[in-house]
């Protein structure tokens, strides 16, 4: 059995409906719950400092693409390359962390997720 998910891609002046199936493992997907975020934990900044940004953007969701921006109250010391952890679970015991390494350089995507992953490479 698989799930159709479908979802509607402007492309210049028209709408293209896209259909993706995904296999049904059987097993329930559980909507993200996060945890924490962190802007710069490397860098001193306080532990937690965008988790209420990315409860927003990403609770109740099963997949969310958070985008990597500094907070706009964040100032990193001289020369220091911020990082950005995420941490979130996907029901009881099922707990995920992220980390984007050099999250100074704005404008890129971390994506959490709660659906299972298959195939090869999971």
């Amino acid at each position: 059995m698989h799930r159709v998910i479908r979802a509607f891609l402007p492309m210049a002046a028209l709408s293209v409906a896209v259909s993706v199936a995904v296999a049904d493992t059987g097993a329930p997907v559980h909507p993200i719950r996060i945890e924490s975020g962190t802007y710069g934990a490397n860098c001193g900044a306080r532990v937690g400092n965008v988790t209420r940004d990315m409860t927003e953007h990403c609770n109740a969701l099963d997949t969310c693409r958070y985008p990597v921006a500094s907070p706009a109250d964040y100032r990193a010391p001289h020369a220091c390359q911020a990082n950005l952890v995420a941490k979130w679970n996907c029901g009881a015991g099922e707990f995920h962390r992220a980390e984007v390494s050099v999250a100074g350089k704005s404008g890129g995507t971390l994506v959490l997720t709660c659906v299972p992953s298959t195939g090869p490479g999971r």
